[in-house]
């Protein structure tokens, strides 16, 4: 008996559909089919099914009927043991790295968007073949080619490696003696591949290094770049990118990354830091995923957020950006997690348990409401790192020693917090379970200073801020509010979510900072005009005095040593 095999077509680019064909050996009597819901790494559940079609079942020369149990799930009642082949189409016209997209320039695809699970056969070996592949198109993966097949150990290998294919720009290079390939696909002609391949690989010799070895042959960043997009996704050997093309290096990218660059090289450390801490060391809960519903688990904090942190910080260690640099890029996770009243609502591991309803569904009342796991859960492991120095060991030690004792498998909280306690003693521990369970502060500041970094107020309030107001504007638009943040001034005075700001105390308004001109003293109330439904309210609302607009950080003329073993400065 062989297991599932699966024959791919790019059938009509031009209206974006797959053609694939599953042909199964022996099936069961009561043959059960499925699409998972959710893919790994991005917890929502996204009903891959909504673009399957035209679905048929054929046993030998016969056609069977198919009976759809649920919204993802089919039976096919097979007569003997003959094989079974079933046949349907895919839409694909997704532009974002979780799904699959095809057109006349480009395929891409995730098999969990196209790859039926055959039941009772998941843990046989799976294999993939492809059709319909244009002239001079090329064909990147990190699943085992053979022949012209590529085949997977079983269902979840199978569904951990994306596909891309056309006619895109691939270099090459050995981090480690590991061979590595990225794939650039929409890139503009002016792109600077070398300098790309260059930093990325002292990126990825940097986190070699950290853990002590690759667990892989082969990786491959498999990246498109668009108009506006920015976002990865991981994979055991791979991971598939999005950025806008702005993000990429051209032959006049300064030494030191500009920010657009340095951004996008933070997604390439981020997700490749994947491959070890969250596709190997993993939730308990994901020991075995069920992909027709939600994995639950309150650790994103640490596997998000413990990794947002390594991102940047690897790539300082890299050398792709000095200790300055790397603190101004603190300072941004700082000032977005300070300006978000949910981190005092929503703890973390609550955030954690509850993504697949809040962070990836937000809304109006989202920064009110919901912590964020990644840049908070980064914070977390900020005050983790220095409070284990403090102690004379480090979050680098410990992602080691949780790395060893699981074999680089299944932790839980419990694992985590008792491996804290070993480094850093029980009130350590106790302290982390504080700052994931609870919604005070987090001790930045002083564990920053005591580490010689400086902590200083900058700039001072835009009026958006100091009335508590999220808002999109421009000379043409005009003022929309986007979110009112609790307990400022706007939510006191009856400021709503989608309202029009239009004038300001008799004054037409364009730009809310133009406001204080219209002000006879330089704290006094506005009487806004705002249209909302329709309709032209007049609404009196505070505007208090402007404070600092941010926190910025720097380096201490003192330099202890626990600076020097953290950021080498």
């Amino acid at each position: 008996m062989r297991g599932p095999h699966y024959r791919i077509e790019l059938a009509d680019p031009a209206a974006h559909r797959y053609r694939v064909t599953l042909t199964l050996d022996e099936p069961a009597h009561w043959q059960e089919f499925s699409l998972p819901v959710w893919i790994p790494g991005s917890y929502l559940v996204r009903e891959f099914a909504k673009h399957l079609s035209r679905l048929t079942a054929r046993q030998g020369s016969g056609e069977l009927p198919v009976h759809q149990l649920d919204k993802a799930r089919w039976r096919v009642d097979c007569s003997g043991d003959a094989a079974l082949t079933l046949s349907y189409e895919v839409y694909a016209f997704d532009a974002s790295v979780r799904t699959a997209w095809l057109d006349a320039d480009r395929a891409f695809f995730n098999p969990s968007s196209l790859c039926l699970r055959a039941h009772g056969r998941e843990a046989m070996p799976h294999s993939l073949e492809l059709a319909s592949v244009l002239d001079g198109w090329r064909i990147a993966t990190e699943m085992r080619q053979v022949g012209s097949h590529y085949e997977a150990a079983d269902y979840d290998e199978l569904l951990d490696h994306p596909f891309e294919i056309g006619p895109h720009w691939q270099g090459e290079f050995v981090a480690a003696g590991v061979p590595h390939r990225i794939v650039v696909a929409g890139a503009w002609p002016s792109f600077d591949g070398e300098r790309l391949l260059a930093d990325v690989r002292r990126i990825c010799e940097a986190q070699i290094a950290f853990w002590g070895g690759a667990p892989f042959e082969r990786y491959s960043f498999l990246l498109w770049a668009v108009e506006d997009g920015h976002g990865g996704l991981e994979h055991r050997a791979s991971t598939a990118l999005i950025c806008a093309r702005r993000e990429l290096p051209t032959a006049t990218e300064p030494a030191a990354p500009g920010d657009a660059y340095a951004r996008l090289l933070g997604l390439f450390s981020h997700e490749y830091f994947h491959a070890w801490n969250v596709k190997r060391l993993r939730p308990a809960e994901f020991a075995q995923l069920d992909y027709q519903r939600e994995n639950y688990t309150e650790l994103l904090w640490f596997f998000e957020g413990f990794t947002s942190y390594y991102d940047e910080l690897m790539m300082c260690r890299a050398g792709l950006v000095d200790a300055p640099r790397y603190l101004k890029l603190l300072a941004a996770s700082v000032n977005g997690v300070l300006a978000a009243p949910g981190r005092r609502v929503q703890p973390l591991a609550q955030s954690s348990f509850e993504a697949w309803t809040k962070y990836y569904r937000p809304d109006e009342n989202s920064p009110n409401a919901t912590s964020n796991y990644y840049a908070q859960g980064a914070l977390v492991a900020l005050c983790l790192d220095l409070s284990l120095r403090a102690r004379q060991s480090s979050l680098d030690a410990l992602m080691k020693r949780l790395w060893g004792a699981s074999s680089g498998g299944p932790v839980s909280e419990a694992d985590i917090l008792a491996a804290v306690g070993a480094l850093g003693g029980d009130d350590t521990a106790a302290q982390l379970q504080a700052w994931v369970h609870g919604t005070e502060e987090l001790p930045l500041r002083a564990l920053l200073e005591t580490h010689g970094v400086s902590w200083r107020d900058e700039g001072r309030q835009m009026v958006a801020q100091r009335l508590g107001l999220r808002v999109r504007e421009g000379a043409l638009t005009g003022i929309s509010v986007s979110h009112v943040l609790a307990g400022g001034t706007a939510e006191a005075g009856g400021v709503n979510a989608r309202d029009e700001i239009l004038g300001c105390n008799g004054w037409r308004l364009r730009r809310l900072d133009d406001a204080p001109g219209l002000l006879p003293s330089a704290h006094a109330r506005l009487r806004l005009l705002v249209a909302r439904d329709q309709r032209l309210l007049e609404l009196d609302v505070e505007l208090p005095p402007a404070g600092p607009a941010a926190v910025a950080l720097g380096l201490a003329e003192a330099a202890p040593a626990g600076r020097r073993d953290w950021l080498g400065a």
